[in-house]
């Protein structure tokens, strides 16, 4: 299989979204698209799929799309619910409409072979069983048990009708039914978007063994750094190819940059060097060959583009912490949270300077201890208590505003009434709102402007103390390296919520790992407690696949089993027609020396008509011996061959 775009390019009106894309799926490929953020990773993705978007790009090669054996493209977008009456698993089981087919076939064969044994039902009977193990049959049962599990699911789900979820969560069952249908070219949009650690975790396992391609826009680092063997880069309206994971194509960008920007500037030299001799000799008679000799390989040479510099536009945060806390910022102990109900009891400690990592499924109280914490709810029982000269600032991954209708401008202002407008200018430009920006309505903005907004107001306060929830949402990845730099040099207390596990490792110094009924205290970062995790989950991983062979090997028993069963009982019947023959044939010959005794005897000896009657029966009986001997050498054979 092989997907290829020579020289395309995409345009909504006067504006060029990409104007040379060359971009090519192999067999097996897994591919990241990165950019930042409105650079075109979308609309490429929806490109692939729809080639009418497409039209001829700006290189000297003829534009064309290539496709090789006309492969199946899955994308989210196209995965609809014909009937929300359906169960979920109702909706999962249609994947595997092949392998159910197949199973209820055996399972038929099966019982007609309790009445009939016939070579043509074994034949077909065994060639399905072959058939049901390459197509993964004996598996495909834990495969969308453990998905549905990992994305969140639980055993009860399973049976609730589609229209009983909520949009997300319909969303995730839509991702599901894609990943399972394994397509030929797998196209992913953010993936690990509203995914908690474990399904991301579970979903890069998927896709590394994937067996077929797939193509990822994707702002998380860890995940793509575990996954792709191809990067694309869109930036400034152009498509670079690089190999390797995303740790490669960093790498990589940075020696293409330094060395294109030191040939540009050794030629720029040259160039100068070349046109100065040129200049000061060009009016000598006897310097004037020379001259022209020098502007001549001036226009020989291939001239060097001075390389773009990276597209690192963001925003930027200088800021002092206005008073310093005392050592013990927080101490929670006991402290049951939830709405109607407990969801988790919680203990630990936070002394200054910390930086508290909560990580967790999705659903059970990671944001609720924030908000907890915060005051914007309640306590259910236990304490918690700040310590001395503690000021906190809150970020609401619902990045909720009190006026949506406020300008940029307007909602700083309200925070901070004593700043004047160039200061306020100053400080939103450090965000990225600049100029006409300050204007706009907070209602119309995306969300990492939200996103920016919200952290320049808290950061603006100078807390000692930050509470942040999913702060990298709606970031690209420049972004979130700007954030990551802010954090790092903070020298505040932090307890964030985050999914993004290359920015829990990079900021956390502890963690508190959220379970369901259990939260737990890890004091190190996020690589030393995946180091620890592992170490004492490998007796239950070996476990596990101990319990898969066995189950395997039972399988392959059972199937074995089966076989022999009939192969036996199909051998027992022609040993018993064997028999029989025998017992014929013996029957047959016993009959022909009766009758060659009674043409011996004297009264028949002249008894032409009596003689040729007992002679033709002595032939029929060798006949039929003849005809039983042949059908039981058949038979023998044919017990031989099973």
């Amino acid at each position: 299989m092989n997907y290829k775009i020579i020289n395309g390019s995409i345009t909504f009106g006067a504006e060029t979204i990409l104007e040379e894309i060359n971009f090519e799926i192999k067999e097996k490929d897994k591919i990241a698209i990165v950019g930042r953020n409105g650079s075109g990773k979308t609309t490429l993705l929806n490109s692939i799929l729809d080639n009418s978007m497409l039209e001829e790009g700006i290189g000297e090669e003829k534009f064309s799309v290539i496709k090789q054996g006309n492969p199946e493209i899955g994308y989210l977008k196209q995965i609809s619910f014909e009937n929300s009456e359906n169960t979920m698993l109702g909706e999962i089981l249609k994947v595997y409409e092949p392998i159910i087919k197949l199973e209820e076939k055996i399972s038929k064969l099966e019982n007609q072979l309790q009445t009939n044994s016939s070579d043509e039902l074994i034949k077909d009977y065994t060639n399905s069983l072959e058939r049901f193990e390459l197509i993964n049959g004996y598996t495909y049962k834990k495969e969308y048990e453990i998905a549905i599990k990992k994305f969140g699911f639980s055993e009860e789900d399973k049976y609730k009708k589609i229209n009983e979820f909520s949009g997300g969560q319909r969303t995730k069952i839509a991702f599901l039914k894609l990943l399972l249908s394994k397509p030929e070219i797998l196209l992913l949009d953010e993936p690990t978007n509203h995914l908690d650690i474990a399904a991301i975790e579970w979903l890069e396992t998927y896709l590394k063994n994937y067996s077929k391609s797939v193509v990822i826009v994707s702002h998380d680092r860890m995940f793509l750094d575990r996954i792709v063997n191809k990067i694309y880069e869109i930036e400034y309206a152009k498509l670079t190819e690089y190999t390797g994971n995303y740790a490669d194509y960093e790498r990589q960008k940075k020696i293409n940059y330094e060395k294109q920007l030191k040939d540009y500037e050794y030629q720029q030299a040259e160039i100068k060097r070349l046109q100065s001799i040129a200049d000061r000799f060009r009016y000598k008679p006897s310097k004037a060959k020379m001259a022209l000799s020098k502007l001549k390989k001036i226009e020989q040479m291939t001239i060097v583009e001075e390389p773009n510099k990276y597209d690192l536009k963001t925003f930027r945060a200088n800021f002092n912490i206005e008073v310093e806390s005392g050592k013990n910022v927080l101490s929670v102990k006991n402290l049951v949270i939830g709405y109607d109900k407990p969801i988790q009891t919680i203990s630990f400690e936070l002394y200054k300077g910390q930086k508290l990592g909560i990580i967790g499924e999705n659903g059970i109280g990671k944001s609720t201890l924030l908000k907890t914490l915060n005051g914007n709810i309640n306590k259910l029982e236990g304490e918690f208590e700040y310590g001395y000269h503690v000021n906190k600032g809150y970020f609401d991954q619902q990045m909720e505003f009190s006026n949506p209708e406020n300008t940029v401008f307007d909602e700083f202002y309200e925070e901070f009434p004593n700043l004047t407008t160039t200061q306020i200018r100053t400080i939103l430009g450090t965000f990225l709102f600049s100029g006409e920006d300050v204007f706009k309505k907070i209602n119309v903005l995306s969300g990492g402007e939200k996103g920016r907004l919200q952290l320049c107001k808290i950061l603006k306060k100078a807390p000692n103390l930050l509470l942040l929830d999913e702060p990298t949402n709606h970031m690209d990845i420049v972004g979130k390296e700007s954030l990551e730099n802010i954090l790092k040099e903070y020298k505040g207390s932090i307890i964030f919520v985050s999914h993004d596990r290359y920015f829990v490792n990079k900021i956390a110094d502890s963690l508190l790992i959220f379970e369901k009924n259990n939260v737990t205290y890890f004091n190190g970062t996020y690589d030393e407690y995946l180091r620890n995790k592992e170490e004492k989950e490998t007796e239950l991983i070996l476990a596990d696949n101990k319990t898969d062979e066995i189950c395997k090997e039972n399988n392959q028993k059972e199937k074995k089993a089966n076989n022999s069963y009939f192969i036996n009982k199909e051998i027992n019947k022609m040993k018993n027609k064997i028999s029989k023959l025998e017992a014929e044939i013996e029957q047959n010959e016993s009959q022909i020396k009766i009758l060659e005794k009674e043409m011996l005897k004297e009264e028949n000896s002249t008894d032409y008509v009596k003689l040729e009657e007992l002679q033709t029966k002595i032939q029929n009986l060798n006949l039929e011996i003849e005809n039983k001997m042949m059908e039981w050498d058949e038979l023998n054979n044919k017990i031989s061959d099973l």
